[in-house]
């Protein structure tokens, strides 16, 4: 049995363009001479479409662009995911073509993701079907990892799986790993085929795959692109070997794909960007230009009276480096303007985070501005580690349309600077070494008011990824009046987190997605 992966990028909503990549595959597998040419679950839709999948219209349309590719199955049979209406509810399915027709529909059973549940209903599940003489179970999204699906080993010659499984840290190594032990315990070749691309803040890695019954790995697709491979089943085929996935490169992959598309699939073209002279700002130039084109980002320095000379310095250096189009726009004579005003309310008051927020809020007026004048998409620059612990100011730093950086941990975020720098140095080794200051204030440095990242990103980490308790964190050898104060100060500020852009997500646990506490409760998890 031949078989083809169509590994491909959609768009949500975009039925024609949809269509149009779904008939190029189809036709491409026909001339290799596939028997069958597999497609990823939700290829007529795109993913995650959410409420869309409750609009009858968009489930008729769906139907329509299966219609329409129906036709080009004649001579070969084709598996493609797509929503369906069901009793009233919307089913995720595997339509399967042949004949020239919609033969059959197959849906989904477990319905589990967060990004699924009250959108999507359980189907009846897997099935088996015959295509070109051999008996092919075919499962759809969750249904695969829902524990059982190595009973086919005794039911069916192959299994093909449409899974819609976002990148996730270690979920391509994982997702292998998972695939290669399923081949191996049902004793029989799995083809896995998965979505590429970014939607919102989703971000699909592709890296489908193709595993004889012996869970050795005979093709690999291409990861964050699309891409294409054919197997004969029945041909000798001589495995491959499955790389080694390295984590910052994997990530910054998974980023740049992310904020292309997002880019892209909105119909946005440029991109504005403070530079501060820190390492957050700094990496998401270096990623915007990158993905986006040196000739659509531009960048605003804004320093104030408290603003070193250095950072300044180093954002320049790292605009010009990069080729970027840059202005220096002083914020101190705004910034003494408004406090001056606010004078008969505040005069006589000490210095505190009431003056540091207005810097912030100045450059988010100007940066608007920018973005407002010229049609540019401004990027957000906070880390993770800040929006956790709401170290950023509320219609100030923490603006943006989309946030970059916002599921990367602190030292994560050195470590891709590092990565970018591994042949030449795009970001000045400067900004790499200082210590981390908001420079809102004189002498400021982060470890004023946080423990240094290191211990603030692990105890996060625990927190928020392994889901554990204080007193779990404590156990572990953190210091008590540390993992309290990090703690108390999360959950003072799940109301910044409740007004955040949308983020890229790159871990189990995206806060604002992953995570969602209400802000009325006086429970302390």
């Amino acid at each position: 049995m031949k078989i083809a992966v169509a590994q491909l990028n959609y768009t949500i909503g975009d039925f024609e363009g949809n269509k149009a990549k779904i008939v190029a595959s189809v036709e491409r597998a026909k001339g290799d001479g596939a028997d069958l040419v597999v497609f990823c679950e939700e290829a007529v839709s795109g993913a995650f479409a959410y409420d869309l999948l409750n609009k009858v219209t968009f489930l008729e349309l769906c139907e329509d662009v299966l219609e329409e590719v129906a036709p080009h199955c004649d001579t070969i049979a084709a598996l493609v995911g797509t929503p369906i209406a069901s009793d009233r509810t919307t089913v995720s399915a595997a339509a399967l073509l042949r004949n020239g027709k919609i033969e059959r529909y197959i849906g989904r059973h477990t319905v589990t993701g967060r990004d699924d549940v009250g959108h999507l209903r359980p189907g009846k599940g897997g099935e088996c079907v015959d295509i070109a003489g051999k008996r092919v179970a075919v499962l759809v999204g969750e249904d695969v990892f829902a524990g059982n699906s190595s009973k086919y080993g005794n039911k069916a010659d192959v299994i093909v799986s449409l899974i819609t499984d976002a990148y996730k840290r270690h979920n391509i190594d994982n997702r292998y790993n998972f695939y290669r032990k399923l081949s191996y315990m049902s004793g029989i070749p799995v083809v896995y085929a998965n979505m590429v691309g970014g939607n919102t803040d989703v971000v699909f890695d592709g890296s489908s795959a193709v595993f004889n019954g012996q869970g050795h790995a005979l093709r690999l697709l291409r990861s964050f692109d699309e891409d294409y491979a054919v197997v004969d089943l029945a041909a000798p085929n001589e495995p491959v070997e499955i790389p080694y996935i390295s984590k910052n490169p994997t990530i910054y992959n998974a980023i740049k794909l992310g904020l292309k598309d997002f880019f892209a699939k909105n119909g946005f073209k440029t991109a504005c960007i403070g530079l501060s002279g820190g390492i957050d700002s700094a990496v998401v130039a270096a990623i915007a230009v990158d993905a986006l084109g040196v000739e659509n980002v531009r960048a605003l320095m804004l320093p104030s009276q408290f603003s070193s000379d250095h950072s300044v310095e180093d954002a320049v250096l790292m605009a010009e480096r990069l080729g970027m189009q840059y202005n220096v726009v002083p914020i101190t004579e705004a910034y003494k303007t408004i406090t001056d005003s606010l004078k008969p309310v505040i005069g006589g008051l000490p210095f505190d985070v009431t003056e540091e927020n207005i810097q912030s809020r100045i450059r988010c007026v100007m940066l608007m501005a920018l973005s407002n004048k010229y049609g540019c998409v401004l990027l957000n620059t906070t880390n993770k580690s800040e929006e956790a612990v709401g170290y950023g100011t509320l219609y100030g730093d923490c603006v943006g349309v989309i946030s970059v950086l916002g599921d990367l941990y602190k030292r994560e975020v050195f470590e891709l600077a590092r990565y970018l720098n591994r042949d030449t140095e795009v970001i000045p080794e400067n900004i790499l070494v200082k210590e981390p200051s908001a420079e809102l204030r004189p002498e400021q440095k982060d470890t004023d008011f946080l423990p240094p990242y290191d211990v603030v990103d692990a105890i996060l980490f625990r927190m928020f990824e392994e889901g554990q308790h204080r007193e779990e964190i404590v156990n572990a050898g953190f210091e008590a009046n540390v993992v309290y104060k990090i703690h108390a100060m999360v959950m003072k500020n799940e109301q910044k987190r409740y007004q955040f852009c949308p983020v890229l997500r790159m871990s189990i646990c995206p806060l604002g997605k992953g995570r969602v506490m209400p802000l009325t409760s006086k429970y302390g998890y």
